[in-house]
């Protein structure tokens, strides 16, 4: 009897002491919050989409990823990053979908010294990088980068009067704030500003107010589907000048709500929207493409969105990071490799992403230039690359 007992707690001994390596063996955790849900959700949708695409393994450490729906709120992403960062010990988040969530989060990002990487568009969700922005990093192009390429395209069409139409949240105002000033660097004169919700299904009362202006063009700031509103609303008004839109745009799903009334606008976007029409040597060419195949491989063809993109963009840099973060010797679930894991992404140089090149530095955790732009326009219902507009 007892030789048995003996037999069975040395089993036991055996199989505890190997699986203690496993156990002492810290997984890197890799929180998410995004707007599945909500006025985002065309754009949250696809980018937790990709989140299935990211590796899961890197430098020989597994990789978990913990995904959670903030349903475009704010509040709900605070909470969601708080409850990703205490409860679940995540060493860098990923999120959110929209800029006044992002823009929420970058105090708890600081407050917890967790690295955060929005898929959110608002510079100031990243400058100045000072105080509680040292923490934050994203990977959409800045309002002020797309700006100005809108503001030299205008010039080419003649454009010296424009309308505004834009959300009435955080990326609305920016968009204002940016296109204002290029519009003006330009010499085109913004005569007529109107702000709508996310949420709203008339925009009736903004697009009388803008047409009365008779502006030679009109930009739209918003992002998703939302963006259709104003857009149709002013072709069946019969708006005859130009119509514009943001980087928030390009989503094949505004086309597919939006239908003819998106034909002829034209917008900046991320390379990745026209990746096929792109040059040969264009940098991100192969990288975007390798992006888009593996995504419509599992999602099917035609379902790849740039939003998606920023967030695949948001996993290579952190791919990029982590060899370099566990080279100083710090443990993933530490506050030490949380801290290592920053200073790694803000060093990040070179990397060739589905959007862009990043380089980030102490004085930019954005990382992007003009390779991460290209004009578009809508021909026929399809994204049409614009190099002579570039």
């Amino acid at each position: 009897m007892k030789r048995k007992q003996f037999n069975r707690l040395s089993i036991l001994a055996g199989a505890l002491a190997l699986t203690l390596p496993l156990a002492a063996f810290a997984q890197v955790k890799v929180g998410v919050t995004l707007s599945s849900t909500g006025p985002a959700a065309s754009l949250g949708i696809p980018e937790r989409n990709t989140v299935s695409l990211l590796p899961t393994e890197i430098a020989g450490q597994k990789v978990e990823y913990i995904v959670l729906d903030d349903a475009t709120d704010p509040t709900i992403a605070v909470r969601n990053m708080r409850k990703l960062v205490t409860d679940d010990n995540v060493d860098v988040v990923i999120g959110t979908t929209a800029s006044p969530g992002s823009i929420a989060m970058v105090d708890v990002a600081a407050e917890t010294q967790t690295p955060m990487i929005s898929v959110a568009a608002n510079a100031r969700i990243v400058e100045p990088v000072e105080g509680p922005r040292t923490w934050a990093f994203k990977t959409p192009q800045n309002d002020r980068l797309m700006a100005d390429a809108l503001a030299r395209s205008m010039v080419r069409h003649g454009v010296k009067t424009l309308g505004f139409i834009g959300y009435n949240d955080a990326y609305g105002e920016g968009w204002l704030e940016e296109m204002t000033a290029a519009a003006e660097g330009q010499g085109i004169k913004v005569v007529a500003v109107e702000r709508y919700a996310r949420p709203d299904t008339s925009v009736t009362g903004q697009v009388l107010k803008l047409m009365s202006a008779k502006p030679d063009g009109i930009l739209v700031a918003g992002s998703g589907t939302p963006v259709a509103l104003p857009q149709s609303e002013l072709k069946n008004r019969g708006y005859k000048g130009i119509m514009y839109q943001t980087h928030g745009a390009a989503n094949n799903d505004v086309l597919r709500v939006c239908g003819k009334d998106c034909n002829d606008m034209y917008l900046p976007a991320g390379p990745l929207l026209v990746a096929e029409q792109l040059p040969d040597d264009n940098p991100v060419k192969q990288t975007a493409l390798d992006y888009k195949n593996k995504y419509e491989a599992k999602y099917g063809p035609g379902s790849i969105s740039t939003f998606g993109g920023h967030l695949w963009d948001a996993g290579m840099v952190i791919e990029a990071a982590i060899p370099a973060a566990l080279e100083t010797g710090a443990k993933p679930g530490t506050v030490e490799f949380r801290q290592a894991l920053r200073d790694a992404i803000e060093q990040t140089q070179d990397l060739a992403a589905s959007q862009g090149v990043f380089n980030m530095s102490a004085d930019d955790h954005a990382g992007l230039d003009e390779r991460a732009r290209v004009m578009v326009k809508v021909v026929d219902g399809k994204w049409t690359y614009q190099p002579d507009l570039q």
